[in-house]
């Protein structure tokens, strides 16, 4: 096979893109790139913190492109699992701002983790290989 694959971007169907655009800005700091229309109310965002990145897609815009998801709840059961150092302080300050689905634990095999729900029912899991104590 001669293809590569280079990078993988999430695309999110939600149901107001200015509001998760907020979350994933002002509790998760990521930067917002790219917005459609140049002015709020968007249908479309691209939101960055470092080498990751996320797509937001307001639900009707999504539907014309893709038929398939009308039929599909907002949510579903993606998780998004995301590489983070200092997991520690990160879940020490968005206790009390997010709601979180799995306690901070470190796991059977070695990755200390723990995961919270964005405003539109996705799973986001954050994780990082702490060194052995």
């Amino acid at each position: 096979m001669a293809m590569t694959f280079s990078k993988l971007t999430p695309n999110l169907i939600v149901a107001d893109v200015d509001r998760s655009v907020a979350f994933y800005r002002d509790v998760l700091g990521f930067a917002l790139t790219i917005h459609v229309p140049d002015e709020s109310p968007f249908v479309f965002a691209a939101m960055q913190h470092g080498d990751v990145e996320i797509f937001l897609n307001a639900a009707e815009a999504a539907y014309a492109e893709y038929p398939a998801f009308k039929e599909r709840p907002i949510g579903g059961t993606l998780t998004q699992f995301i590489h983070v150092v200092g997991i520690r302080p990160f879940h020490a300050e968005l206790v009390g701002r997010v709601n979180i689905v799995m306690a901070l634990e470190k796991k059977w095999y070695g990755v200390t983790e723990f995961a919270i729900t964005d405003p539109d029912g996705y799973i986001i899991t954050f994780a990082e290989q702490e060194p052995a104590e």
